[in-house]
């Protein structure tokens, strides 16, 4: 394994400059030739990449976002498109790729290694909705930027005896609005994994809490239930609160990674580059019970994850 190239796909996450400093970091002081790959796997079809060296990647573990760029591809997805790639690699030589992203990464770094061409995922995401993954990188950092966003939020909501609807990220998975609910002091939370009622989860809660002296409340609802505009109105509607709607929006996916993303993302990204050493492709490097580990993408992709539900119910028993 003398030269390999890596790259960032799908959602940007906090912490992915730290994994790609790693993998450039490792790769270098193993005598190998590593090669950054522009926006994703675009930039793979296209051929943008450039040779990385130790000082590529100085200065970059404390910024967000991903110095090589992050793109969705739809022609990846077609054979022609695939084939578009492995010519590339062939041509410059790249003996193997990390690929770091989310599951639909995972799955063109899984095509890619069906022909040929040796990959190792690493999990970047802010959602950690990976399933063989107990924490992917950007979770922490996405999850204190809500907490910081939800804490200023609250200042103005106290002032005016308010309730503030927040939504924030997490199509398919409620992992940010729940921890950060909990630690936010949310009222309610409002996940994809769980139905609800606006009635008896939202409004009856309210009055409930209003007859303790309560007198502004948090509502934080993860972005696949969505409507939160029309929620607020009908929180305002039927209990007379001041209500307003606040979507946090992409400003999660940035800012400075936390501790627990740089150490997190350092550690994998040198692990995938240690696979690749070691002959090994198909893999996606994962955590579980704070060990890193890698598992075959073909296990991965197939692997489901559940979210806490006692967490979930504490969270409620303890927010009244």
């Amino acid at each position: 394994m003398k030269k390999i190239g890596v790259l960032t796909s799908g959602g940007d996450a906090p912490g992915m400059n730290a994994a790609i400093r790693a993998v450039v970091r490792y790769g270098c002081e193993h005598d190998m030739e590593v090669y950054g790959i522009l926006r994703g796997y675009n930039g793979l079809m296209q051929g943008d990449m450039y040779q990385m060296n130790l000082r590529s990647v100085s200065n970059i573990i404390n910024r967000g976002g991903t110095i090589l760029y992050s793109a969705r591809s739809e022609e990846f997805k077609t054979e022609a498109g695939m084939q578009k790639a492995i010519a590339v690699c062939k041509e410059v030589g790249l003996d193997g790729i990390v690929v770091i992203g989310g599951d639909g990464s995972f799955k063109g770094a899984r095509d890619l290694s069906l022909r040929g061409i040796p990959c190792i995922g690493v999990p970047g995401t802010i959602d950690n909705d990976i399933g063989c993954c107990d924490y992917t990188i950007g979770y922490d950092t996405a999850m204190n930027t809500v907490r910081e966003m939800v804490d200023r939020l609250r200042d103005t909501t106290e002032s005016h005896d308010r309730c503030s609807v927040v939504e924030v990220m997490g199509r398919k998975a409620g992992y940010i609005a729940l921890y950060a609910g909990i630690a936010c002091g949310a009222t309610t939370i409002l996940i994809p994994e769980l139905e609800y009622d606006l009635q008896r989860d939202v409004i009856d809660r309210m009055r409930k809490t209003q007859k303790t002296g309560k007198k502004h409340f948090i509502i934080v609802v993860a972005e696949g239930i969505g409507k939160v505009d029309e929620m607020a109105k009908k929180i305002q509607d039927y209990t007379g609160v001041e209500t307003r709607a606040t979507v946090l929006g992409h400003v999660q996916r940035g800012g400075t990674p936390t501790v627990r993303d740089r150490v997190n993302a350092s550690l994998m990204g040198a692990r995938a580059v240690q696979l690749l050493q070691e002959g090994k492709s198909n893999r996606v490097v994962a955590m579980k019970k704070d060990d890193i580990v890698d598992y075959d993408i073909f296990d991965a992709l197939n692997m489901t994850k559940t979210l806490d539900i006692d967490l979930y119910q504490i969270a409620h028993d303890i927010s009244i």
